[in-house]
Formats: structure tokens, sequence, C-alpha cells
């Protein structure tokens, strides 16, 4: 019977602070995701709060507008040269119906928008960018005009940039309402409830203290005037899924991450899972049970985000633990082969040359102490010889081998 370190969300201690724990990172998998964005956000994009993450998305989309064109009325507009700057300087007419009244504006586009506007027309963005912007808007113009299949363009802008230039059936998909519905499951993000911002490992102890401060420089929580990435976890509340080699608990708390583009720049993105640790560096370590939902901006995507990932997010962050501990269970009592012969047949099976399936035997002996026999050993033996793999591809190929056949069993 596995135990679990804390009980599901009922428990009244839920958002108690806890004690460091010892986890074994070297189980389950790696995923760099979060720690991409670590590295590539500056100070202003990086947030402590959900509160905060919340305000400045709402109010961006609060100074913003929406406005279809038809894509023969675009009117890209150049000065008359009187300057080296304004060689550079392109803007858009707009006009903003508001019902009873119309808005006119000229507005910069973005670096983004620019591409965006280039797509739309059919011009390669990188040479138009070298050109002098009267040219620029006498190419764009022509395009747009006597080039677009469809008649139509979607604007979203401000008060003096446009941000965005899309086809007229993008489904924009705010990212305040995004941060919105995860606020709705994790309060401010810092405790106040079971969800919050990740604690850190100590690599030389292999000791996770939920409780480690946040800053700038561990948050997770960060967005741009054109995206927002949020990920939290539930680890002041550990779920034991069996014992390690040396007979103490094998650890594992609940995370995911969000991701969304009002712009158009990334997809909306969800992924839940279980891991064992989070680095200093936001690197996950010990992943299982990988789980995402994908919605591209179409048509239909705000539909999509109401009725499917929305949800998905509010049944995982308050369900309980129960599926992943009968899962684990279940990988545990199933058998690959009651030999090593059997246990390499059933590698080989799954493409793997018969070195690499000696290979992998042979790192799940050492990992556990014992040789594979059950699915959950060899998944665990699968990943952790695939953290010898140089090439990103290769390890995330053979990463996916070990989540399959986990998959089968739960």
């Amino acid at each position: 019977m596995l135990d679990v370190i804390k009980s599901s969300d009922t428990t009244q201690n839920a958002t108690a602070k806890v004690a460091p724990y010892k986890v074994d990172p070297h189980r389950g998998g790696h995923d760099s995701t979060v720690s991409m964005q670590w590295m590539s956000r500056p100070s202003d994009q990086r947030f402590l709060s959900l509160d905060d993450l919340h305000a400045f998305k709402l109010k961006f989309w609060q100074d913003s507008f929406e406005q279809r064109i038809e894509s023969r009325s675009a009117e890209l507009l150049a000065p008359e040269p009187k300057s080296r700057e304004d060689l550079h300087r392109l803007s858009i007419g707009v006009t903003i119906d508001r019902g009873q009244t119309k808005d006119a504006r000229e507005l910069a586009p973005t670096h983004w928008a620019f591409g965006q506007l280039c797509g739309l027309a059919k011009a390669p963005a990188g040479f138009l960018r070298s050109l002098p912007s009267p040219i620029v808007a006498d190419t764009l113009n022509w395009q747009l005009r006597h080039a677009r299949e469809i008649e139509e363009v979607k604007l979203y802008g401000g008060n003096a940039e446009l941000y965005s230039a899309t086809g007229p059936d993008y489904g924009r998909i705010p990212d305040y309402e995004v941060v919105e519905a995860v606020r709705q499951v994790a309060g401010n993000g810092t405790g106040d409830r079971r969800w919050k911002i990740p604690g850190v490992i100590n690599w030389q102890t292999h000791v996770y203290d939920p409780e480690a401060p946040v800053t700038k420089d561990s948050t997770t929580l960060y967005a741009s005037d054109r995206d927002c990435f949020m990920f939290l976890v539930d680890d002041r509340n550990p779920i034991e899924v069996g014992k390690l080699a040396d007979g103490s608990p094998d650890l594992m708390f609940r995370g995911f991450y969000i991701q969304n583009s009002e712009m158009g720049s990334r997809s909306l993105k969800l992924a839940a899972f279980y891991l064992r640790a989070v680095c200093m560096n936001r690197n996950l370590w010990g992943v299982e049970n990988f789980e995402d939902i994908t919605i591209r901006h179409t048509r239909l995507a705000p539909d999509r985000w109401l009725q499917q990932a929305r949800p998905a997010l509010e049944n995982y962050a308050n369900g309980s633990e129960a599926k992943l501990i009968a899962g684990v269970a279940a990988a545990k009592a199933a058998r690959v082969g009651r030999d090593d012969e059997a246990a390499i047949q059933f590698l080989t099976d799954r493409k793997f040359s018969m070195s690499k399936a000696k290979a992998i035997m042979e790192t799940g002996e050492k990992e556990e102490g014992r040789r594979p026999r059950s699915i959950w050993d060899m998944a665990q033996a699968i990943t952790a010889n695939a953290r010898a793999i140089p090439n990103t591809d290769d390890r995330l190929a053979q990463e996916l081998v070990a989540k399959s056949i986990l998959d089968k069993v739960v």
C-alpha cells in the first residue's frame, strides 16, 4: 500500500509551511521549458505574485482595441524623409469604430506586428526591414490590396502602437483571462493557497526546500506586452509513491505551467505533471505523468479555452493524487518478464538495439539495486539511461518511450 505524505485538497493544513524533504531528482524525466523562460526574461517581465501579473495584463487589455478592416483599405504611411530617422518610420492608419464615435489613429507597428503584416501581404519581412520606409509602405499597400486572397485583417493595438495583425479568423484569448483562471485555483501564487511559486533543491544534499524565498531571480511568473507564462507547484504536499533503493520514500509533488499570447506569438498551452524537484535555474527534475493541451489561436480557440483547457486546469488543481498512486502501483505490478532475456526482448520490441537494451538494463540495476522487471522499473531505467545522451532530440525521444510505456498502464 502506498502512503500519501499529505492528503487531498480537503486537508486543512494544505497551505501550512513544511520542512525541507529529501528527493531523488534522478528518477523520472527532465523538462527545461521553465528554465528557458527563466533564462530569457528580463527583470521587468518577472512578477512576484499573480495579483501583480494580473494587474499588468488587465491594464494592457483595457488600454487596447481590436478592429477588423478590409485588406484593400489598409493604409501604411511613411513621413516625407527629412532626416535619416524618417527613413525608418512607418505607421498604419486605423479608424476605430466605437459605435457612436470613430477614433482615427496612426499606429507604429511593433517588430512583431510588422512581421505579421508582411506575412499577410506575402512579402519578405527581413528584406523590407532593410529598405526605406516609403518603399516599404508602398510595397505593403500594394500587396495587401492586390495580392491578399482574404478580404479582411484583424488589428490589435493601443494608443500609439500596433501590437498584432492577423487574419480575420484569429481567435484571441486575452492573457489577463488566462491569469485570472490561474488565480482562481492558486490565489496570489505566493503560498496563500496550496499552489505556489516553487522552492529549490540543494544539489549537494538532494534536499528540496518548498519554503525558499521568492525573488525576481527565482520567480516563475513571467509576462511581457506580448505573452504570459506561469509555473506553479503544490510542493508543500508531497506524495509518497514508493521506496527508493535505500528504503527512503520516493516523493513527488504536482506542478503545471500555462502559457499564452494574445498577440499570436505562441499557442495557449497547459501542461500538468508530477515532479520531484526544481533547481535554482528552474529546471524541472524527476518529471512523471506529463500531459498537455495545446490550443492554436484559430476561430474556435476562445470556445476551446472555456470548454476544454480552463476546466482541465481546475480539475487538475482541485483533484486528488489517487490517480497517480493507482497508476504507479499498476506500473509496479505490471511485469515485463521473469528474466533478463524477456526484459531485453521487451526493449528490443520497442526498437532499442541489443547493445542499447543491455545498457538500459545495467543502468536500471545501478539506479535501483536490482534488474528491471516491472513497467515502472523499465521506465525509470530508460529515463535514467537517457540522461547520458548528449543530443537533446535523441534524449527526449528516448524519454518519450518511457512515457509511452507508462501511459499504457496508467
